[in-house]
């Protein structure tokens, strides 16, 4: 007959024994609420939903995981770096600050749904596309 364990387990930050209601298991061990934390900014790690990420022996939040060993790169739009945990926008190859995804001719900001077009590299809302294509002598056919 299966029993279940009631015996008090082992903190793995702290050592001490898991008297708590709760207790929290990641990475197959056992922690209180409170000693399962980001190991460079010391965020609680146990809130529902989040995700701790560990490499060389740390225990980290995802910010500083990114901040520590993620991929940095440019910004298509205004060549300055984009730290590697900064939420970016994509179109195709290219990568953008949120800030930075606009219409590279008039500015103009784009909202959630939206449509933008990527042409020789540069973002275009779709009035500027389409005033592109009508100077070249064609226009987008409409049916």
């Amino acid at each position: 007959e299966v029993q279940p364990d009631t015996k008090p387990k082992g903190c793995a930050g702290c050592n001490r024994k898991i008297k708590d209601r709760y207790l929290l298991k990641a990475l197959d061990k056992y922690w209180h609420e409170d000693c399962l934390k980001c190991a460079c900014c010391d965020c609680r790690l146990g809130e529902v939903g989040s995700t701790l990420y560990t490499k060389a022996n740390l225990i980290l939040c995802r910010r500083d995981y990114l901040r520590l060993f993620g991929v940095t790169g440019n910004c298509a739009a205004c060549s300055k770096l984009i730290p590697a945990f900064e939420m970016v926008m994509r179109a195709k190859d290219n990568v953008y600050h949120l800030d930075c995804f606009a219409c590279q001719l008039c500015n103009q900001r784009f909202c959630v749904g939206d449509k933008f077009f990527l042409k020789n590299n540069m973002i275009l809302c779709q009035t500027d596309y389409e005033e592109g294509l009508m100077k070249e002598g064609y226009a987008p056919q409409v049916r």
